[in-house]
């Protein structure tokens, strides 16, 4: 997983890339918790996410917004991050050219900041998003949501409780055409402690069945 230093709008950002082989492999953009509370592309949640999406074949950058690590910049309360991830994903795009399915995920903040670039980005095609911290900022701009993905949240969880995303979880289902895979984990707390396998598991076999239609095409 070699290091990379790309340009985002506050200066260079670092990050680490995984190539996968196939040059018309899917692309993954990782995104961590809130950098004030000592969240980094490091962050154990966040290293999970992003092996979930190379052991499904994706080309896969996980980087730290700016102000974190070697990552230049200060903190921006949300709206210079959303910036640092939609240069991470041009940056993901200029170097795999032939790429042409995309995805996000994100952990706490990450989580937040990655369904606003959904938003931003009509390319986007699915979202992996952890603990989406529903109670603490507003998911209004999700109107309608415009791609369909997976929700983990534990039951456990006190500083994003689980009822709040519940809340967030039924207004999506709503929406028309949008299907949400929400996996609740009983017991287990808003940083997955011993549970990180259980990650692994839910977003495997939810990545392997949005794939399936995907590479059964190309087997055809």
């Amino acid at each position: 997983m070699p290091e990379v230093i790309f340009s985002g709008p506050a200066g260079r950002l670092e990050g680490r890339y995984h190539n996968a082989k196939d040059k018309d492999a899917p692309i993954a953009l990782i995104l961590h918790p809130h950098p004030k509370h000592g969240g980094t592309m490091n962050n154990k949640i966040v290293y999970t996410l992003y092996r979930c999406f190379i052991d499904q074949g994706f080309s896969t950058l996980r980087f730290n917004f700016r102000g974190v690590g070697r990552s230049e910049g200060v903190y921006d309360k949300g709206e210079g991050e959303l910036s640092d991830a939609a240069a991470a994903l041009d940056w993901l795009q200029s170097i795999n050219p032939q790429a042409h399915r995309f995805w996000v995920g994100g952990f706490s903040f990450g989580a937040w900041i990655g369904m606003q670039l959904l938003m931003r980005r009509p390319e986007l095609e699915g979202f992996i998003s952890v603990s989406p911290p529903a109670n603490l900022y507003d998911f209004n701009f999700l109107a309608p949501c415009p791609v369909s993905g997976q929700i983990l949240q534990g039951t456990a969880d006190t500083t994003v409780p689980h009822e709040s995303v519940a809340t967030l979880i039924a207004k999506l289902r709503n929406q028309k055409g949008i299907r949400i895979d929400y996996q609740l984990i009983e017991g287990c707390d808003h940083f997955f402690t011993e549970h990180l396998s259980t990650i692994k598991t839910h977003v495997d076999a939810y990545l392997s069945c949005r794939l399936e239609p995907f590479r059964q095409s190309l087997a055809s």
